[in-house]
This record gives C-alpha cells, sequence and structure tokens, in this order.
C-alpha cells in the first residue's frame, strides 16, 4: 500500500488528474476500476475519479508495487537539472515569476532538440536557489502561464505554486491580463493611430498563418490597437494592444498592411533585415497589467498591478 498526504500545491485538482501525474505507469482504465472497486481511497473512505482534492488529504492505493517505479523521463521534464539558472527576473513572490525572456530562446523543447529552454532555466533557478524541492512535490512542477515565439522577447509568467497555475490560467483565458507590445515596422504606418481587424488562418504543416480581409474557413477573428511612438525614415517603432491573442498575430497582421516587422524571417523583408543586421523579428512583449475582474483569491493583491521590461534592445534605432 503506499499512501500519499495532499498538500497544497495537490490539492485543488481531480483525483484522476493528480494520479496521472503522481503515479504515471498506471494504465488509465486500471485506475479507474481501482477506483470502483476501492483499491484506491480517499480519507479512507471510497470515492469519485472526478473528486477534488483538499489540502490534508490522506490518499490510498492498494495497487501492486510495479507502478510505482519511475518512468524513463522525457528530456525536457529533467532538463533543468542541467540548465543554468540564467534569468532575467522582473518580479517575483511565493506564486509567481514575471521573466525578461530574450530573443532566440524558446519557451518549450520544440522540434530542434535544445535542452536549453525557458523553462529548464526557470526550473534550474528556482530548484538551485532553494525555491522548489521537486522531490517533495507528488505532480506539481513550476510551469509557464504564457509563452512567446522564439525571436520574440519580453514578458513571460511562470506559476511557482498549483493555485497561481490554476488562477492564471483562467485569468488569461477569460483575458484579464493585458499584454502590450513594443515593435519595429518597415516604413510609416498610417494611420499612426488605428485598429486592426481582419481573420487569420493557420496552416499547421507550414508553420505559418495567412491573414484575410473576410472571414474564410477555419480562420479566426484577429484585432489589435495600435499607435506609432517615433519614427526614422525608414521605420516606425509601434506600441500594441492585443485585443486577441492569435498564432504570430503581429507579424502577419502588420506583413499584410505592408509593414511587416523589422528582423521577421517568416514574414519580413529580407534586404531590411540584411540592412539591419536582423536575425530575429523586433518585437517585445514589454507590458504586462493585471485587470481582474472576478474573484483571483491569494493572488489578489496582484489587481491592477502593471509591470514592463527593463530593457527593449530595438528602441536604440529611434535615438538620436
Amino acid at each position: 500500500m503506499k499512501q500519499f498526504t495532499i498538500s497544497k500545491n495537490d490539492s485543488g485538482q481531480r483525483l484522476n488528474k493528480f494520479l496521472e501525474k503522481a503515479v504515471p505507469l498506471l494504465p488509465g482504465g486500471m485506475m479507474h476500476k481501482y477506483i470502483r472497486i476501492k483499491r484506491i481511497k480517499v480519507n479512507g473512505k471510497r470515492t469519485d475519479f472526478a473528486y477534488r482534492l483538499q489540502q490534508g488529504d490522506i490518499l490510498q492505493l492498494y495497487i501492486n508495487d510495479e507502478f510505482f517505479g519511475k518512468p524513463k523521463k522525457h528530456s525536457e521534464e529533467e532538463s533543468y537539472l542541467h540548465a543554468k539558472p540564467n534569468i532575467d527576473v522582473i518580479y517575483e513572490d511565493q506564486h509567481i515569476l514575471l521573466v525578461n525572456k530574450p530573443a532566440g530562446l524558446v519557451v518549450h523543447a520544440d522540434d530542434s532538440g535544445t535542452s536549453d529552454t525557458l523553462i529548464a532555466r526557470i526550473q534550474a533557478y528556482l530548484y538551485q536557489y532553494g525555491r522548489w524541492d521537486p522531490n517533495k512535490e507528488a505532480s506539481f512542477t513550476p510551469s509557464l502561464c504564457n509563452r512567446i515565439d522564439r525571436g520574440t522577447s519580453g514578458i513571460v509568467i511562470a506559476a511557482k505554486t498549483a493555485e497561481a497555475l490554476r488562477v492564471m490560467n483562467q485569468k488569461i483565458r477569460d483575458r484579464e491580463l493585458h499584454k502590450s507590445y513594443l515593435c519595429v515596422a518597415c516604413g510609416h504606418v498610417r494611420p499612426r493611430d488605428g485598429r486592426i481587424k481582419n481573420y487569420i488562418l493557420r496552416h499547421e504543416s507550414e508553420h505559418r498563418v495567412s491573414v484575410h480581409d473576410h472571414p474564410v474557413a477555419g480562420a479566426r477573428t484577429a484585432i489589435t490597437q495600435y499607435r506609432v511612438l517615433k519614427e526614422t525614415p525608414e521605420l516606425s517603432l509601434v506600441e500594441c494592444d492585443l485585443i486577441t491573442g492569435r498564432t504570430h498575430q503581429l507579424r502577419a497582421q502588420f506583413s499584410h498592411m505592408g509593414h511587416p516587422l523589422l528582423g521577421d524571417s517568416k514574414y519580413g523583408k529580407n534586404d531590411m533585415n540584411r540592412k539591419y543586421h536582423r536575425k530575429s523579428q523586433a518585437l517585445c512583449s514589454y507590458k504586462l497589467r493585471f485587470d481582474f475582474t472576478t474573484d483571483a483569491g491569494s493572488l489578489g493583491y496582484l489587481n491592477h498591478k502593471v509591470f514592463t521590461a527593463p530593457r527593449v534592445e530595438f528602441v536604440s534605432l529611434f535615438e538620436d
């Protein structure tokens, strides 16, 4: 018999979701059977797979020892052990961590097979500085709440607790967090203050999107509010607020307008990219504002707080 005492980080989730992470070798069908025949109990009583675990619950598993072995780990799951904690911390408290991601760093492992990812660096930072001990967690690992493209820089939110992850995911889903971007567009964007509304269709096999002025099958509405802050003879520094959050939204919309982002190899102008020696898009998620309109639990203290990235390197193109 194996016993778990549910910690604060493990509470709030459904029993079956906890078991999928805490006992990954246990097949789903067998898990449901064992719950049904009372070989898996909570506080000594029969329960349901959808039961929401509470802090202090005693979970008892009368199952074979073979299911408690450790499966071979995916490279990303153990990469924090070899990663360097090289992160630019904007803000940190007991629940969340805001990190300024540099352009060129992927947030999670991708097709390139790299183990140097933002989440690995964050987990290494929390582990090496004693803010997270995986040996004391049955199911939770620090996780990213949002993601941005490899070539985009700026603020990424990481959850240090399970509660923070649940709350942040809900707030992002309900659009109670607002992100502002800075970007460099080729040419002079007109009007200087405007709203872009069109339709974005994803092409998964090509890892790109197309923009349409009228609805097409499979396309989703994309809306961006923008204003031009500064100009040079060839470039515009633009601040953007995402009303929607579609894949490659800003990159594709500005390209569709005839003003692709400087450095964008997928939607941009190669001659301009070479001229300015840009290998990644000049795009930064530079401001984050918490505007909670529903209960945020223990994260309510974040309401109305605004955080900005301390450095946006391409702004120097517009300095005298």
